[in-house]
């Protein structure tokens, strides 16, 4: 069996009915998704957390390392792909577009052997995991109001990022918190997300670690993107200290980038987006890496509901493995499967058993979001 064709599929923009919160540009798109297709006529599909124009670039490329190549190695192609790319992309968006081919690979193969991507993977070592909901930070009213929404959706955990948090004062981060805490009571694990690879992010190892004292005093979980993303020394100076635990790792690809922080046990947890860092491959490697390391991965899930799939196919198949992200409220994720997610009675979303990754898409809303794209 033989790849024989990748395509993209466009998902447009924010509009009124599709697309991401947070005020996104109409006519842009920082998703695509990609059909890997056999010469048996099998289909994976991968996400690539990249525009479409980016990916359809990097497939210029790399159409011809892909084609007639063994539809069932995902791992042996993938790495070829990248090391065929040495010289043009060691990183960002050609690695992204790898990222969107080698799960659409493990998906193909797991159709063609009737199998889940999970034992493919290496073995079930649980049928469902703990999402997180993931919101952004507002004002303390709207704040309070969204977290309800979420609790009363069923999840047992919630993640706050970006916004107004570590950009307006101290005085106003603790408010956040503590309305927070508050709202949802003791019961509901929350996380915090300073976002710290944003452009020209202002703080550094004294503000995370006051913040991270801070946040200790309301059991948050976790402390993620405390600083700028390649900060190794000040993460590991950050995570010596911290009450919480420190994350980071959401922009980072291929696992050498990972490397550093795992040698110097900077971190607690790493993020890799498996859209992003390298896919189901690349995120297999670095959580054996985290693994050995007593480090924990958390998958990146801000991307798509095949995102989703691969994160929840990965967390899986590792021994030590918490928590899967899962943005609410949006299309990307909730709309584009003709089985979408569900959460069970005690907040728990089910590993797919289905043959790949386990899930289809939903082509006419797929249709529908191509049109922004």
């Amino acid at each position: 069996m033989k790849i024989a064709a990748v395509k993209t599929i466009p998902l447009g923009g924010a509009t009124h009915d599709h697309g991401w919160p947070g005020g996104t540009d109409p006519n842009v798109q920082y998703n695509t998704l990609v059909e890997v297709i056999s010469d048996e006529g099998i289909t994976g599909l991968g996400s690539c957390y990249t525009t479409r124009a980016l990916v359809e670039g990097a497939l210029e490329l790399l159409r011809p390392h892909l084609i007639g190549e063994p539809a069932d190695q995902p791992d042996r192609v993938s790495e070829k792909l990248r090391q065929s790319m040495f010289w043009l992309g060691r990183g960002g968006s050609v690695e992204h577009a790898i990222s969107g081919i080698d799960i659409a690979l493990w998906d193909l193969w797991g159709q063609a052997l009737q199998q889940p991507v999970s034992k493919l993977l290496g073995g079930n070592y649980r049928d469902r995991i703990k999402p997180y909901a993931s919101i952004l930070f507002d004002q303390p009213e709207p704040l309070r109001d969204a977290l309800l929404v979420q609790k009363e959706r069923g999840f047992r955990a919630i993640k706050m990022g970006w916004r107004p948090f570590g950009r307006v004062s101290r005085q106003l981060d603790e408010l956040l918190i503590r309305t927070a805490r508050e709202t949802v009571g003791e019961d509901v694990e929350l996380m915090v997300d300073a976002g710290g690879s944003e452009q020209f992010w202002p703080h550094s190892v004294n503000w995370a670690r006051e913040t991270a004292k801070m946040l200790g005093d309301y059991n948050i979980t976790w402390f993620e993107e405390a600083l700028k993303p390649d900060d190794v020394e000040g993460f590991a100076q950050l995570q010596a200290t911290s009450p919480v635990l420190i994350s980071t790792g959401e922009v980072l690809t291929r696992r050498q980038a990972f490397q550093p922080f795992l040698l110097k046990r900077a971190v607690d947890i790493i993020q890799p987006d498996l859209t992003k860092c390298g896919g189901l491959s690349e995120g297999r490697k670095l959580a054996w890496l985290a693994y050995d390391q007593g480090v924990l991965l958390v998958p990146h899930g801000w991307n798509t509901a095949v995102g989703v799939a691969a994160d929840l196919a990965l967390s899986a198949a590792m021994p030590v493995a918490r928590w899967v992200e899962y943005q609410t409220g949006v299309p990307y994720i909730e709309d584009i499967l003709e089985e979408p997610f569900k959460l069970d009675a005690e907040g728990m979303l089910q590993v797919p058993s289905g043959p790949g990754l386990g899930i289809k898409l939903n082509r006419d809303a797929i249709a529908r979001m191509g049109a922004g794209g």
